[in-house]
């Protein structure tokens, strides 16, 4: 049953710090409209952090609507993002989560931020949308099959099984809570970076990562070094590239994941090549 249309009686903050009409339907998620009239204003970048954790978190809480009794349902997932940032995930068919979204699709993903010291400190982004399964023969199945395992490559041991098949979340909203009274409500166009104009950007993008790990790892372990502060990785497990987008490019090292932003978007093979000379030229002369 689809929930009803309710409006909110008040006025509520989008992430910009404006004010939501009470005659709009609120996105799934909404923060209730509780906050005193002397809150201060959002002090930070909430689409731009929302962003980051989208790209960086491997694994979230998968929260489905139970086909028995309308339960929440709550299950651990590997997720992964497809070029726009929609969040991948590779299920079973003899799981509970899966026969959730095959009667009713829509669902959150909360992906948050370990640490030390208190949990709730740490930042956190819930993403709300409907699943939507990707069939073997879909045109795009390829690249989001590719884009899952290297950023999951043990996901390789079972993702060619029959049971198994991979859904991408279509994003309504998304709610970021990045510490104490750092919380913004974000519409689908706050998250989803924008592939409009990157064909040619997404059809480099396997060669262009191949290219990198095979012939340039030199460079990705500046990268992620020197531009990032990470630890040196090894021979046995060097710091890789994953995937690259619009908006930035993104490394892997073991089960730590980075995220390095373009500074401006980047949209064709070529201008990939000429900031990762330029980043390559930074990193071996920080100063």
């Amino acid at each position: 049953m689809e929930p009803k249309d309710e409006t909110p009686s008040a006025q509520s903050n989008r992430a910009d710090g404006t004010q939501r009409s009470g005659s709009e339907r609120p996105l799934p998620g909404t923060m209730p409209d509780r906050l005193p009239e002397t809150a201060p204003a959002p002090d930070f970048d909430a689409k731009s952090a929302a962003k980051m954790l989208l790209r960086s978190v491997r694994a979230g809480a998968l929260a489905t609507i139970d086909r028995n009794t309308g339960h929440p349902f709550g299950s651990l997932v590997n997720v992964a993002t497809d070029s726009d940032g929609s969040p991948l995930i590779l299920v079973s068919r003899l799981s509970t989560h899966t026969a959730n979204l095959e009667k009713d699709g829509r669902a959150s993903v909360l992906l948050a931020v370990a640490g030390k010291g208190d949990p709730l400190a740490h930042p956190r982004l819930t993403v709300l949308g409907r699943f939507v399964q990707i069939a073997p023969d879909q045109p795009d199945e390829p690249r989001l099959r590719r884009r899952f395992l290297a950023r999951h490559p043990k996901a390789e041991l079972y993702a060619s099984f029959t049971d198994f098949a991979f859904w991408r979340l279509l994003i309504a909203s998304a709610h970021l809570n990045a510490g104490f009274a750092r919380a913004a409500d974000l519409s689908a166009a706050d998250v989803i970076t924008n592939i409009s104009d990157a064909e040619d950007l997404i059809e480099a993008e396997a060669s262009a990562i191949a290219h990198m790990n095979e012939d340039h790892a030199e460079a990705v372990q500046l990268y992620a070094t020197k531009l990032l502060g990470a630890q040196s990785g090894t021979q046995e497990g060097l710091w890789r590239v994953t995937g690259l987008d619009p908006d930035g490019l993104d490394l892997a090292h073991g089960d730590t994941l980075l995220r390095l932003p373009f500074r401006e978007r980047v949209t064709t093979a070529r201008q990939l090549r000429e900031v990762l000379v330029r980043w390559h030229a930074v990193a071996e002369n920080p100063g």
